[in-house]
């Protein structure tokens, strides 16, 4: 095992997530770290959140990290010509299987906090050439989308490593159209947790 600590900055109380994911973004570079893959897909990982097979091979090489913890767009009843936003979008895994199901017509924006991952996202998105997927920079608690502009919200392991929740969930409600969809796949806590662990950031973020 190997545990990386960073000293950062913490202008916003997200900066330690941040450096961490910034990490995951690159860890495929370092040698003895990049995780057991079959192609493009981490087929073990996604199978048992509840990817298909077809989901998983319609999305660009990099863009499977399997950081996920579910499978948000599997229930969430995607229409063409629907908007997405995918909060916390990382590498594009979710917001990829979100663009081929809106189709031409519709568009996806996803959001994420980390310049690591969008890059990979980006990279990604002119490989497959998404003309109607985007990535934003930005963070869940003051998302760079217009009031009520989606119709459904994913998202996918990252309420919980959002600060203030509360916060977060007026933004989603803020950019919602009315009527609009949530779907998330994400962690709950089902006991309390020490104060000593709430300040472990590898714990946090793992």
């Amino acid at each position: 095992d190997i545990v990386i600590y960073f000293g950062v900055p913490t202008a916003h109380t997200n900066d330690p997530v941040r450096a961490v994911q910034a990490a995951l973004a690159i860890r495929e570079v370092i040698s003895g770290l990049k995780p057991p893959t079959v192609g493009n897909v981490m087929p073990e990982i996604s199978c048992k959140i509840g990817y298909s097979a077809e989901e998983m091979e319609s999305v660009p090489e990099g863009a499977n990290l399997g950081l996920g913890c579910g499978n948000p767009v599997a229930l969430a009843n995607l229409a063409p010509g629907e908007t997405v936003l995918d909060l916390g979008s990382g590498a594009g895994f979710d917001a990829f299987i979100a663009a081929r199901a809106v189709g031409e017509s519709g568009r996806v924006i996803g959001v994420d906090m980390t310049p690591a991952m969008l890059e990979k996202a980006r990279h990604a998105g002119r490989a497959a050439r998404a003309d109607n997927l985007e990535f934003r920079e930005g963070y869940a608690e003051s998302l760079p989308v217009p009031d009520g502009w989606a119709d459904v919200v994913i998202s996918n392991g990252v309420i919980n490593l959002c600060p203030d929740k509360g916060v977060t969930f007026r933004e989603i409600h803020r950019m919602l159209k009315p009527g609009g969809r949530l779907q998330i796949a994400d962690i709950l806590v089902s006991r309390p947790v020490s104060d000593s662990a709430k300040r472990r950031i590898d714990l946090w973020t793992g």
